[in-house]
């Protein structure tokens, strides 16, 4: 695995889990298409070789379930989809090199080449297996035709998987008390002959792929619990007419379990990119098969939390044992929540991607707001009034601001660039920037690279403000009505006026340029209104530091402030939504807050549950005040021998060091966690785990154990009131 930092010499590929073809799209299936679409731009910039590509997930049950519905044929059904999705996508800016479809003759014809190179190599093997049945229907029952609950949580379940709680992949015959979504009633197991992927072959290989995966830690740690758990083989057939046939013997009247060719859509879009612009520009074969060279690939995966174990475990096993290089990265990303409640498109609780456009709202609005809001394997809240402080704050009041006055002062006094060199300071901090966003591609951080662009504008405000140019330009008048020079070392008036002036002008052009993967056509149009020639997707980041053109035209203002009014509006059309739908639930005895067009292939298609309600009982004041929490710093950080989930951590708390157990093993990669701030119980009872005492508690939030911190310079030891 190449850990060699970005830009390297070999060709690189993004891809982000494909959208599942049955449901509207909204701002939750978005936040990957566009980080991932972001993060390709990125790597452009910085003279990266690299080809963005994605397909539409065609197959699966809910397919099948829902066209059947509506009487129509499953290949009509989602095709209906596919295009809308091919649509929708430019409209926020999403630019895919290549964008296919799992039911096309490229994906078919990899898939069954694949599975027949496992076949070949014995990694496939037949075996009998308990598959639900519906007497009535007289037919077996795959995946989404089959309900019940899972063994390991008790919660219900689908058929594959359990999405109402422990999240794990299930495999056929696996459901308790099982029933058919086709009759309601009862189903039965009967033993069924299936093909089986042996997973469990690729154990030490897969130990060593998690050891130098790169990305998020949580998609670097979840699956070492499900190594240590034992892995298990891979079913990966079904009984059904839709999806891609089983290309062996003994499967004649099977198709492929749609996670089996499901990724593989991200070999045949590369194809297809290949075939459109030729080997010579882009080659789908130096990105995915095994070569000679030992540094291995630059593939990068943008996924769904929620299909970790697919990414990481299935995936790069299939890859290994067919001959393809595994993925350098697998980014997972957290969940969007509406107004701190999970997303429901049963109750209309989402913010569609139509609605947001039909709203007259900028793409790049969102997009910035996605990308630079909360860390990429984080949870993020969407509402309107913080969508409203995130425009109205850092691109209207910081960015649109500083490029406005700057270009417009230019464009008045100097009618352009002033001629005059950049100063050392300026030179210097956009530099900065520039390797900014280089440490934040490396290290996956979206928004690490619209923050750098955010505070070099940020800068160039104060600069401006610093070295307040509207007098230096007074000065000048002032000295030719004096017929005098100005006086003094620094030089003032004229000179020190165009100096300043040109910095800003530099300035602006360079916060464009850094900007550009997050807002594309906004910062399209600063390029223009400069005068710069070509597409700004097109620059380099070292062309932020390249001279503006000499003269450019009156600018305008490329952002709009986002009016109270227009925010109390949204909140009102949204509440009223999700109280129409939940009234219609209410009617029809519905209360699931899951929605039921998404499947198992897309995380980025996944919703999540309603938050926990708050607690019924209240504390008093007194009861709080008796808490010690304080603001404590991780010294160390090391796993427990024999404990699945534990970790040993040494906590700075300003009058001592706590030694504390925490159950974030799986969840946290140990060794980035020196140097944290954390928020610390400190006066919890010891407690003995696994024969390590726990001196107090850290305290995080929900089940990736987000750890609380500070959002200022609260020093370590304080206490939290």
């Amino acid at each position: 695995m190449s850990r060699e930092e970005f830009p390297t010499d070999r060709p690189a590929v993004v891809t982000c889990g494909l959208p599942y073809a049955n449901g509207d799209l909204h701002i939750g299936h978005l936040r990957g298409y566009i980080g991932a679409d972001a993060f390709n731009r990125a790597l452009n910039a910085i003279g990266q070789q690299s080809a963005y590509v994605c397909g539409s997930d065609m197959h699966g049950t809910p397919v099948a379930v829902n066209a059947e519905r509506e009487g129509v044929d499953p290949e009509t059904f989602a095709l209906g989809w596919h295009e809308q999705y091919e649509e929708t996508f430019p409209q926020f800016n999403v630019d895919f090199d290549n964008y296919g479809h799992t039911h096309d003759e490229t994906n078919t014809a990899i898939t069954q080449e694949i599975v027949r190179t496992l076949d070949e190599a014995g990694y496939v093997y037949e075996k009998g297996i308990q598959v639900a049945y519906d007497p009535d229907a007289d037919q077996y029952l795959p995946d989404r035709y089959v309900e019940g609950t899972c063994p390991y949580c008790g919660e219900a379940a689908r058929g594959d998987e359990c999405d109402e709680g422990c999240q794990r992949h299930l495999e056929p015959g696996e459901v308790e008390e099982p029933t058919s979504t086709i009759t309601g009633n009862p189903a039965e197991y009967r033993e069924r002959r299936h093909k089986f992927f042996e997973v469990s072959a690729f154990e030490e290989y897969l130990t060593e792929f998690l050891d130098g995966l790169e990305g998020t830690s949580n998609a670097r740690n979840q699956p070492r619990q499900w190594i240590e758990d034992g892995l298990q083989d891979w079913c990966i057939t079904r009984d059904m007419d839709w999806g891609i046939d089983y290309p062996g013997e003994g499967g004649e009247d099977l198709v492929l379990y749609v996670w089996v060719d499901a990724p593989i859509e991200y070999i045949s879009s590369t194809k297809q990119y290949t075939e459109r612009v030729g080997a010579d520009e882009y080659d789908w074969e130096e990105v995915w098969r095994k070569g000679d060279d030992a540094s291995g690939s630059e593939i990068v995966h943008f996924i769904g939390r929620d299909i970790i174990q697919h990414h990481t475990i299935f995936w790069p096993a299939m890859l290994e044992g067919a001959g393809y290089n595994a993925p350098r990265a697998v980014a997972a990303t957290g969940f969007i929540t509406i107004n701190g409640k999970g997303l429901s498109t049963s109750r209309n609780r989402a913010i569609w991607a139509k609605e947001y456009l039909e709203e007259g709202f900028h793409p790049d609005l969102l997009r910035y707001y996605l990308t630079t809001t909360g860390g990429l394997q984080q949870d993020v809240d969407f509402s309107w009034d913080a969508f409203q402080e995130k425009v109205n704050g850092e691109l209207v009041g910081t960015v649109g601001n500083f490029w406005y006055r700057s270009l417009l002062f230019a464009y008045r006094n100097y009618e352009g660039t002033p001629e005059a060199e950049v100063s050392e300071e300026v030179q210097s901090r956009i530099d900065g920037a520039i390797e900014e966003v280089h440490e934040a591609i490396n290290d996956y951080s979206l928004r690490g690279i619209g923050q750098a662009a955010t505070r070099l504008a940020q800068f160039g405000n104060e600069y401006i403000q610093r070295n307040e140019p509207w007098k230096l330009v007074d000065e000048e008048s002032e000295a030719r009505r004096a017929s005098e020079e100005p006086s003094g070392d620094e030089p003032r008036g004229p000179d020190k006026a165009a100096q300043v002036i040109r910095d800003c002008v530099q300035i602006a052009k360079a916060v464009a340029v850094l900007l550009e993967p997050i807002a594309p056509e906004k910062t399209q149009k600063l390029w223009d209104q400069l005068g710069e020639a070509g597409a700004i997707e097109d620059a380099s980041l070292e062309d932020a530091l390249e001279a503006p053109p000499r003269t450019f035209e009156e600018p305008g203002e490329l952002f709009e402030k986002l009016e109270d009014d227009r925010v109390a509006q949204l909140n009102e059309k949204l509440e009223q939504r999700v109280a129409a739908a939940a009234a219609d639930d209410a009617g029809e005895g519905e209360e699931t807050e899951t929605d039921d067009t998404d499947d198992e292939e897309s995380g980025d298609m996944a919703e999540i549950d309603d938050l926990e309600p708050l607690a019924e009982d209240r504390i008093s004041f007194d009861d709080f005040q008796e808490l010690d929490i304080r603001v404590g710093r991780i010294e160390t950080a090391e796993g427990i021998d024999g404990a699945d989930d534990l970790a040993r951590l040494e906590v700075d708390v300003g009058f001592e060091t706590r030694q504390v157990v925490a159950g974030i093993k799986q969840l946290h990669d140990l060794e980035e966690l020196p140097g944290e701030k954390c928020i610390l119980l400190a006066n919890m009872e010891p407690a003995e785990l696994f024969g390590v005492e726990s001196n107090g508690m850290i305290l995080a939030a929900g089940e990736e154990a987000d750890l609380l911190t500070t959002h200022g310079d609260a020093g370590v030891g304080e206490k939290v009131r």
